[in-house]
């Protein structure tokens, strides 16, 4: 008994022993099991997880020739400044194209006396005509070579308004102020608004708005001066219309100077086609194009016959110039406000309601006779009608992903609708000078103004969003 004794502890010592020692056997191979399971595992993983991404967009990423450059800004000193410089090229060549109505009074009494409305109004619209058609052209030269051509463009402007200056006939302000300053326009004004596209996406359309806005200040401080130094018997005795045409020069000359210097691309230029063909078939492309034609049919009567209506109304000369920097002064605030608005509402959307509001009102010309009633006219139609420049431009954008084909879309848009623009004065100004009455002609615009309006809605219905989401 006693040795079983004595040799029970020992066994029991030694099976513990071995039981433990089997134990961390058995725990180790357990362990290097699940550690071959979990790097099986990871083996396992590592193809699904590479599988996961979208090879198509990485492939896209990595040959993308702007990737590099990240994506727009929409904000800082360099965009803003890009966009303020774009506003002051605006403010010295559509501001002063604005101001063709006080030209268009003056020079029936002066100059062209012998001339009749429509024929003078032809000179305003090939100002507009030849600045599109330009920016058919200066649009995709900016894509391809940047915002060099600005240079010789703000000398060009500042020839052809001194070449105004020294006009006397009918075909030498044609020539001058009809063709040379509107081409001048022209390959200014797109590529400044295509530089502003690239710095800006989610705030494009505020911030084309302040560009265009330039426009609106240019168009309320050029008529007043220019109404004051050839209208005023105080200063015109002392001023020539040459002198004061000159002196307009000079001024636009300083701000043009400033947008030589702050107007630039923020991305490398594309070396394709010159021209984007296949834009013309996307039906979003065409709608707004088509949508244009139509709204530049109708836009620009009032800023050509509103100051002759006035005087017929009663209205003294001088302050029936006024009312066209009471037209763009309004839509110094019709072009930033709905051009905020856009990028929230849809752009698309901004550009329809303005159409059709800026049509509405059109036709209410007529019932407009007292000074006050003129001025309030004035000041709705400036801010519907103000919608329209900046928010075609911010439409057109969204109608291609690569913003280095921005100034070919845009020019391409706009020179394709620029016809309307010559058409349009001419054809109100025969209206005119055959009824000798202003009701067909506000009918006409109107009417053209609704029908743009609704093709630009009615262009939305093959979008994503469909016809009444924000575009």
């Amino acid at each position: 008994m006693s040795d079983e004794k004595r040799t029970l502890p020992f066994d029991d010592s030694h099976h513990s022993a071995d039981e433990t020692t089997l134990d961390t056997n058995m725990e180790a191979s357990r362990e290097l099991d699940n550690n071959a399971a979990n790097l099986d595992k990871d083996t396992e993983k590592a193809p699904d997880t590479a599988n996961s991404a979208d090879p198509e967009k990485d492939a896209a990423a990595a040959e993308s020739p702007f990737a590099e450059f990240g994506p727009a800004p929409d904000g800082g000193w360099r965009a803003w400044s890009v966009a303020i410089g774009a506003g002051f090229i605006t403010f010295a060549a559509l501001g002063f194209a604005n101001s063709f109505g006080v030209f268009q009074e003056y020079y029936i009494t002066h100059q062209l006396s012998d001339k009749s409305a429509d024929t003078i109004a032809w000179i305003g619209s090939c100002t507009a005509f030849f600045q599109f058609v330009a920016g058919s052209i200066s649009g995709p030269l900016f894509d391809r070579y940047g915002s060099w051509l600005i240079r010789p463009a703000t000398i060009l402007c500042v020839f052809a308004t001194m070449m105004i200056s020294l006009c006397h006939e009918y075909y030498q302000f044609l020539l001058a102020q009809g063709i040379l300053l509107g081409i001048a326009t022209g390959m200014m004004q797109f590529p400044a608004m295509a530089a502003v596209m690239q710095f800006f996406d989610k705030k494009r359309a505020a911030a084309l708005g302040v560009a265009v806005a330039g426009s609106s200040v240019g168009g309320v401080v050029f008529p007043i001066a220019l109404s004051r130094m050839l209208n005023d018997p105080v200063v015109s005795s002392h001023l020539s219309f040459g002198w004061a045409v000159r002196i307009i020069g000079f001024v636009m000359l300083f701000s043009l100077g400033i947008s030589c210097l702050t107007v630039r691309p923020r991305l490398p230029p594309r070396t394709t086609q010159f021209f984007v063909w296949s834009a013309f078939k996307q039906v979003n492309y065409i709608s707004i194009v088509l949508a244009m034609f139509f709204l530049f049919m109708g836009l620009f009567t009032p800023l050509f016959f509103l100051p002759s209506y006035a005087v017929t109304q009663g209205m003294d000369t001088t302050l029936a110039s006024y009312l066209l920097a009471i037209v763009n002064a309004a839509s110094t605030f019709g072009r930033i406000i709905p051009g905020i608005l856009a990028d929230k509402l849809g752009r698309i959307n901004v550009l329809a309601a303005g159409g059709v509001g800026t049509g509405i009102i059109i036709l209410t010309l007529e019932r407009a006779h007292t000074t006050a009633g003129l001025v309030v006219w004035a000041i709705a139609f400036g801010f519907a009608s103000g919608t329209i420049v900046s928010g075609a431009s911010a439409a057109i954008s969204i109608c291609t992903d690569d913003p280095r084909n921005m100034g070919t879309y845009l020019g391409m848009g706009l020179g394709a609708a620029s016809i309307a623009v010559l058409i349009g004065p001419p054809i109100n100004g025969q209206l005119l000078h055959h009824y000798s009455t202003y009701m067909p002609l506000t009918i006409f615009s109107g009417v053209m103004c609704l029908v743009g309006g609704f093709i630009a809605f009615s262009g939305k219905r093959d979008s994503k969003q469909g016809l009444f989401g924000r575009v």
